[in-house]
């Protein structure tokens, strides 16, 4: 079975590719491959919204779930002008192998709607997303599918989604959605966790190829959610912050980049990085191609490619975002020996935590900030440790390692449970 046309996108294609890659390394059963594929479920809705001119304007939205063999599927909310149903696709495919890399009772999703969420006022953005989630409501709940934030998203659009969903049920389900700000079921740590969970994973990688973070670099593409966090721990940590970006440009240091000061200037008078007063223009790809020890893509999908592959200057490679990284250009690093720290082991800090909010929800209770940090970091550093096995036993890069681990735990679950009917 091919994927129809509105599936056949670059990210879907990329997605695909390093699923047969690695399902060939496998041997995967023929059968098994094809359900595993595609997936499981998609939704396509139009989302009509009354914007504030009195106009109605139809957005289109999606929400795919990949896969459910371990559990309900899992997966964030984007609001972006470049969602398609074949980039939801593929991001909800990766989800179900990052879920169980790290070893989650879930499956994987993911939603959005094609918009530009700046555009609109905050009453065309809560109209959107009640409208969006009462559309997808069949599909999701605490027991069937989880929806998170994502690109152009945050906690409030998540505490809409929860309020529209209890709306329809007749009482509060707080564990509908994860990312919920805390005075209605929300988790301690779940805004950095992502960010988090990528320094967490990095300093594992710098002992392990026995560096110091004294001594250590870094350059961040993406200063959303995940890279300004990921800036701030490491800078803490120690490290040297030398250049961070948004969509417009970055700033870069060389003796390293006053974090803390910049991130106030961002956040306060919503302004560029590059007009902050912080350090000296740097452009998106001039980033990628900095000398540095490690060099953190937290921005979008497909930023380096076979292009600028052979530019990149940096020891580790560690992927805040999903799918940054082409097949072509994963080829020219491994030979040029950076070391991958793939996005579905790098970024799981998110969905760790996220599945933490979920069992809080359902129990009813809800734990301190220091022990949500130590299990987020005993889970993704026993899963990087395991990678870093599965690796050397298999004679496989980390994506690939990563990658067959995932679909390998998906795929003996397929087969104990069967085929229905």
């Amino acid at each position: 079975m091919e994927p129809n046309q509105e599936l056949n996108t670059p990210t879907f294609r990329l997605a695909v590719a390093q699923f047969e890659e690695a399902a060939d390394r496998l041997g995967l059963d023929r059968n098994l491959r094809e359900r595993l594929k595609l997936p499981q479920r998609t939704l396509i809705v139009s989302v009509p919204v009354r914007m504030d001119d009195g106009t109605v304007k139809v957005f289109m939205g999606y929400r795919v779930q990949h896969d459910t063999a371990l559990g309900p599927s899992k997966g964030g909310i984007r609001f972006h002008p470049g969602v398609s149903l074949g980039e939801v696709a593929a991001l909800a495919m990766w989800m179900t192998w990052k879920c169980a890399l790290v070893g989650l009772p879930y499956g994987g999703a993911k939603g959005g709607i094609r918009v530009a969420p700046e555009t609109l006022s905050r009453g065309e953005l809560q109209r959107l997303t009640r409208r969006y989630t009462a559309e997808i409501a069949p599909l999701i709940g605490p027991e069937k599918d989880i929806p998170a934030p994502d690109v152009g998203t945050n906690a409030q659009i998540m505490a809409w989604m929860m309020d529209t969903y209890s709306q329809q049920a007749g009482y509060a389900v707080p564990g509908v959605v994860t990312g919920k700000p805390l005075a209605i079921g929300g988790s301690l740590g779940r805004e950095e966790a992502t960010g988090r969970g990528v320094v967490d994973v990095i300093m594992e990688a710098v002992r392990h190829l026995g560096l110091e973070m004294s001594t250590v670099t870094a350059a961040i593409q993406g200063f959303g959610n995940v890279g300004m966090h990921t800036a701030r721990i490491l800078h803490e940590g120690g490290a040297k912050v030398i250049a961070v970006s948004d969509a417009k440009g970055g700033v870069f240091n060389g003796g390293g980049l006053d974090i803390p000061t910049l991130r106030a200037r961002y956040q306060h008078h919503a302004r560029p990085l590059h007009e902050c007063g912080v350090g000296e223009f740097i452009s998106n790809e001039d980033l990628l191609k900095l000398e540095c020890t490690i060099l953190i893509p937290a921005a979008l999908s497909e930023q380096i490619t076979e292009k600028n592959a052979g530019k990149v200057r940096c020891r580790i490679l560690a992927e805040g975002a999903n799918g940054p990284t082409t097949l072509e250009a994963d080829r020219i690093l491994e030979e040029k020996g950076v070391f991958i720290i793939p996005d579905i082991l790098a970024n799981s800090g998110g969905v760790i935590v996220s599945y933490f909010e979920w069992v809080q929800d359902v129990q009813k209770y809800f734990w301190k900030e220091p022990d949500i940090r130590g299990r987020l970091h005993e889970i993704i550093t026993a899963a990087f440790w395991r990678t870093i096995e599965f690796s050397k036993a298999r004679k496989v890069g980390m994506r690939m390692a990563a990658l067959m681990s995932g679909i390998d735990k998906i795929a003996q679950a397929h087969l104990a449970r069967g085929l229905y009917p």
